[in-house]
């Protein structure tokens, strides 16, 4: 599939993978919808997109709010040649054991990884559906699969956005829709993990601090190839199945 001139939606593209993402996409030619929540780091993603000269469109805001994925769309549009998105945003939370979660850090955890692919899937398939084609990809976690005191919250969430995915496959076949694991990246969550505070974070650290230390993390530049390379090739057979960085 060629990106070029084409206009893909990338969330959480201020930072970590999503930005590597972006940056990644806009030297292909590709036309970028670019939306984090902070927007003085989403400005930084928007230039570093634009100085490679693409034509990017900078929309912060919280992807779960229904505001926030009409404007993404509406951005998409006025780019022309609208293909689809990624959804990169997640926020993880790392530390407390189930129990002690609050609610407002349930509600941030849940909405970031599972509304906001929920909404983005409500505002793009219409307009993509007048194509016949198009691209929804949601980066999911091995988390998903294991049970890990200290993020049970993120693993829960991480495990819906997985299946809300799969269920677009069956429901869209016309839409390439697939799950990315980016593999153990060295992002701002790994550091949150290996600071963690609560009932978990004893067992977080002894997991997540030796891969710190024997070098066992990627960049997100890395792993935002290994998805660049599963973009470019024929998209016969990717809707529905899950990839992993290492599988590239």
């Amino acid at each position: 599939m060629l990106l070029k001139d084409k206009t893909l939606i990338i969330t959480g593209a201020s930072m970590g993978v999503g930005r590597a993402l972006a940056e990644a996409l806009a030297v292909l030619g590709a036309k970028l919808v670019l939306n984090a929540r902070g927007p003085e780091s989403l400005d930084d993603a928007w230039q570093a997109c634009d100085m490679v000269g693409a034509k990017a469109v900078a929309v912060a805001g919280d992807a779960s709010k229904a505001a926030t994925a009409k404007d993404l769309i509406e951005a998409a549009r006025s780019l022309g040649g609208f293909l689809g998105f990624v959804h990169c945003a997640g926020v993880l939370n790392p530390g407390p054991l189930l129990w002690e979660m609050d609610t407002g850090g349930f509600d941030e955890i849940f909405a970031s990884n599972v509304k906001a692919a929920w909404q983005l899937t409500r505002v793009c398939v219409p307009e993509l559906r007048k194509s016949g084609v198009g691209l929804a990809v949601f980066l999911g976690s091995a988390a998903a699969s294991v049970v890990q005191p200290g993020i049970a919250l993120y693993c829960a969430a991480k495990a819906a956005e997985e299946h809300l995915c799969r269920q677009l496959a069956a429901e869209e076949p016309w839409l390439t829709s697939f799950i990315y694991r980016p593999g153990l990246v060295d992002t701002r969550m790994q550091e949150q993990t290996r600071n963690a505070v609560g009932g978990g974070a004893g067992a977080l650290k002894g997991l997540f601090k030796p891969w710190l230390e024997r070098g066992t993390l990627i960049m997100p530049e890395v792993s935002a190839m290994g998805l660049i390379r599963i973009l470019m090739r024929d998209w016969s057979g990717l809707s529905g199945k899950t990839f992993d960085v290492r599988d590239e």
